[in-house]
């Protein structure tokens, strides 16, 4: 597909914006996107990353500028990422380039896996063709837009992202357990396109049992469902949850699958996974490592207090979003169960990243102020 091309389009921003079409289909690889720009100024083809295993955003819009009849012999190609030099489920969209006979190559940020990491534009450069870096805003968007892959590549884990629902006095539900709904219509049609951007939902097996949540993403279009992961230590989640309604993968973690309580899940499409932990609880470091092990780029927690705090001690969540309701409940069930702290300097601290209103509600997003 051809974009119209206006004189005062700016390619590199259009790539951005094609990246987002990403979202929700390329895990675990980055979201990426490319136009090609003839040396006339005209815009020849544009494409984003597919599904992991077919093709690149590279290779997306070349194939674009040849099927519209373009010749991309000289052109300019913009790229989000830099193009990957290693041969994995697809060959390299370096050689992809190189054979298509562009000129010059934009690329908007540096890709920090090690299989690439800077070789993607030396090997480039070794073939002749210019490359150039298209500026600091460029280079944060599209980390920003991959913030998950870059937290795997260069942290080896995933970004952890806590959704939360609460009172301007901090209380996500009234004492007996009531909280639908704290935050309006608009706020929940929000949360449902963060969950979008995740590979996989945490929660725990107290909020099933509460709630009832199907945890999976609604009223947004979606090409694949995120991993719907349940800590459930001991296997208390009922078969007949509407977990098992949504047409995505469920994974549930105990601290054991032994019993008559494992096999009804099975039966049911539940994948189980055994992580015991002290104290007959699920151990969190084996699940970071499960998340690790399945390439999870964003892992989006909806939980309830206590697998929050338990999350938050441990230095897990990197971003909170936050929804803040205009109503006060007073008493409450507080955002996590953190226990008494004896000194400020044990608080976990996050800084604002931005706030918008979303419909009568608040949305705040802050992110953990690393020591």
């Amino acid at each position: 597909m051809c974009p119209p091309d206006p004189p005062t389009a700016d390619p590199m921003a259009h790539a951005l914006a094609l990246a987002e079409g990403a979202v929700g289909l390329s895990e675990p690889n980055p979201r990426v996107g490319c136009v090609v720009v003839a040396p006339d100024g005209r815009w020849l083809g544009e494409g984003h990353t597919q599904a992991a295993g077919s093709a690149h955003a590279e290779v997306m819009a070349l194939r674009a500028a040849r099927a519209a009849g373009a010749d991309p012999r000289g052109a300019t190609a913009y790229v989000t990422l830099e193009p990957c030099a290693h041969h994995g489920r697809t060959p390299p969209c370096c050689d992809a380039l190189v054979e298509s006979g562009v000129a010059r190559v934009v690329v908007a940020a540096g890709d920090p896996n090690p299989l690439v990491n800077g070789q993607g534009m030396a090997r480039l450069r070794a073939a002749g063709i210019q490359v150039d870096r298209a500026g600091p805003a460029a280079e944060r968007a599209s980390r920003e837009l991959n913030i998950g892959f870059f937290s795997r590549m260069e942290r080896g884990r995933p970004w952890v992202r806590m959704k939360l629902a609460a009172s301007l006095d901090g209380r996500t539900a009234l004492p007996n357990g009531a909280s639908q709904w704290i935050t309006g219509e608009a706020a929940r049609h929000d949360g449902h396109a963060w969950r979008r951007r995740a590979a996989a939902l945490l929660t725990g097996s107290g909020t099933v049992l509460a709630d009832d949540p199907r945890l999976d993403v609604r009223g947004h279009p979606v090409q694949r469902q995120p991993l719907r992961v349940v800590l459930d230590s001991q296997l208390r989640t009922p078969p007949g949850a509407r977990l098992f309604d949504a047409q995505a993968p469920l994974l549930i973690v105990g601290a054991a699958l032994d019993g008559d309580r494992a096999a009804p899940l099975r039966a049911r499409g539940a994948e189980l996974l055994a992580a015991p932990g002290a104290g007959g609880q699920v151990d969190l470091a084996a699940v970071h490592a499960e998340l690790v092990r399945r390439q999870v780029n964003e892992l989006h927690v909806e939980a309830g207090a206590r697998l929050n705090g338990a999350l938050l001690a441990a230095g897990w969540v990197d971003e909170l979003l936050l929804y803040q309701a205009p109503v006060l409940l007073g008493d409450g069930r507080p955002m996590a169960a953190l226990g008494a702290l004896e000194r400020l300097a044990d608080a976990p601290r996050f800084r604002l990243h931005d706030c918008t209103p979303v419909g009568d509600d608040l949305r705040l997003r802050l992110r953990r102020v690393q020591d």
